[in-house]
């Protein structure tokens, strides 16, 4: 006997509407110890996901330049402002330019096989559920473990 989806998601999902900031973001990852969102539109379809490491890429100074003449070599940043100045100034940017719009996500029917093998196969730690094109839950790869070993739990 198959376990669908559905039986292990978390829900209610924490979420962001596409017309949030990426400081709205930031504060609910913050404030939920969590490590990424799905974000939907008005319909609670899901548009897009935004994790941790999409934020800190887009903070981070990773503007690197590096000359080599041949004598030697120098590594130096193209924008020296310090992280918490580029931190505070994307606040206010719609959390679209920088979320994963092509967001791998499961049906509510699908097999916990088929879920694991997605979130193993694609290196990622957490999967949307939708049912008829609705966000309905999230599966984490923590879920599937649980799942896995309910003598743990007691």
């Amino acid at each position: 006997m198959e376990t669908l989806a559905i039986s292990i998601m978390t829900h209610p999902v924490y979420k962001l509407i596409i017309h949030d900031s990426v400081g709205d973001a930031i504060d609910k990852l913050i404030k939920y110890r969590i490590n990424s969102v799905p974000i939907v539109n008005d319909h609670n379809e899901i548009m897009g996901f935004i994790t941790d490491g999409d934020i800190l890429r887009r903070i981070g100074n990773n503007h690197l330049k590096v000359i080599d003449n041949g004598f030697y070599m120098a590594n130096f940043y193209e924008n020296d402002e310090p992280i918490g100045f580029r931190c505070e100034s994307i606040r206010q940017e719609n959390i679209m330019k920088i979320a994963k719009r092509k967001v791998i996500k499961v049906q509510w029917n699908a097999d916990i096989e088929e879920v694991s093998a997605i979130l193993a196969q694609k290196q990622i730690k957490k999967v949307p559920v939708e049912r008829n094109g609705i966000l309905i839950g999230i599966i984490s790869r923590s879920d599937i473990l649980r799942y896995l070993n309910p003598e743990k739990l007691a």
